[in-house]
């Protein structure tokens, strides 16, 4: 049930690959990586959809979660990069409606970098609300600062996406999700989409729940009952809830434009987008940023243990950083952006490599999810083993 290649070298990565399903109780999945601009490996697996058995293959698309959060760095670098906004800009400088209930001073870093302090909606919305990027920015524009000490330094898990939108249809004119596909997917040829065409529904793996959903604070059912703050981030509406089909499933949901959460693609289009971050910020003769901001991107703006979470997060212009959790595998430097439920996308730049695992079954162990650990620490091994360099150089 295992498809695709790797480049002489790489093997153990199928190894590992394979292990998850025999060993490890993977439902489906991708992995791929990006070695210096060339494609090293490339695997799929599984089944896309355990209900009707239809099988992971070559073209299968997964919802990334967060790891959408990855895509919209990259468009605010881009215009970072073209001169058209300053990280020390007022959000209001481009968005005079945000400056309500004494926002004026909010600066675009502390957007990026998760430190405004408007990390929930406090107006209670439906799903028809949550999934128009317009409603959901024009109440947190009329919504003031959380006074909450817990908010100086939280993660933003939806609100990231909305806010950032705002800034950049301001300045640009278009969505995230048309300046990624029009700048960055068509570019680049990616199979990658911050709202999903209609016609591709049927590429879409179905996500499920795995036996362990529910054990962190980040899944369980009302963990912190009567904590408002909570409320408004992850239960309004319950970004959870007990079906998946009502929300992260439903094709309404797929075709939104969800900036921080909903994007849909390939491993091997994510991987190929990193690969480009990891060697400069330019691939096969398409340039999307300067070396010059792409440093700044991934330099840390802040650093801190989420409260909620209870783990240590460091941000950079959007992307998350390496902190001692290793989030990104075994590399000292990375940055990327992962998913909930396990899946993980990111950047090596020492080792000029871009990688992607994406899969269907959600899992919440809190020790940490073997797949992915196992996968790239293969991954690593092969980078710095001299034989795989040296294959692949020749």
């Amino acid at each position: 049930m295992v498809g695709g290649q790797v480049e002489p070298g790489f093997e153990r990565v199928v190894e590992a690959f394979a292990q998850n399903f025999t060993e490890r109780g993977e439902v489906g999945g991708a992995f791929a990586a990006v070695l210096d601009g060339r494609p090293v490996v490339d695997l799929w697996g599984g089944v896309a959809d355990s209900a009707s058995g239809r099988l992971w293959r070559q073209d299968t698309a997964q919802l990334i979660f967060s790891g959408t959060k990855g895509l919209t760095a990259l468009c605010m670098a881009m215009l970072i990069d073209r001169g058209l906004l300053g990280l020390e800009d007022p959000v209001c400088l481009h968005w005079p409606e945000f400056a309500a209930h004494g926002k004026h001073a909010i600066t675009v870093a502390e957007i990026v970098s998760h430190r405004c302090r408007l990390p929930g909606v406090r107006t209670p919305v439906g799903v028809e609300q949550f999934l128009s990027p317009q409603d959901m920015a024009a109440l947190l524009a009329d919504q003031a600062q959380e006074t909450d000490p817990r908010a100086d330094f939280i993660y933003h898990g939806v609100t990231y996406g909305w806010l950032c939108d705002a800034i950049l249809r301001r300045v640009d004119g278009r969505s995230v999700g048309r300046f990624f596909a029009d700048e960055v997917a068509e570019p680049l040829g990616l199979d990658l989409w911050l709202g999903l065409p209609a016609g591709l529904e049927s590429r879409v793996a179905v996500l499920q729940y795995g036996p362990d959903w529910g054990l962190s604070p980040l899944s369980a059912s009302d963990p912190f009952p009567g904590d408002e703050l909570w409320a408004s981030i992850y239960e309004n509406p319950p970004l959870f809830p007990p079906a998946l089909a009502t929300l992260w499933n439903s094709p309404a949901l797929h075709a939104a434009e969800i900036a921080a959460s909903n994007a849909i693609g390939t491993a091997r289009s994510v991987a190929r987008l990193y690969g480009a971050l990891a060697r400069g910020g330019e691939i096969d003769g398409v340039r999307l940023l300067s070396p010059e901001t792409l440093a700044l991107a991934h330099t840390q703006l802040s650093h801190g243990r989420e409260p909620f979470g209870n783990e240590p997060k460091a941000w950079g212009v959007g992307f998350a950083l390496q902190t001692e959790d290793a989030p990104f595998g075994p590399a000292t430097v990375a940055f990327g952006a992962n998913g909930a439920g396990g899946s993980a996308h990111g950047a090596w730049p020492l080792q000029r490599v871009g990688f992607s695992y994406a899969m269907n079954e959600l899992r919440d162990d809190p020790a940490g999810d073997e797949r992915v650990s196992a996968l790239l620490e293969a991954l690593h091994g092969c980078v710095l083993d001299a034989e795989a360099i040296d294959t692949y150089r020749r």
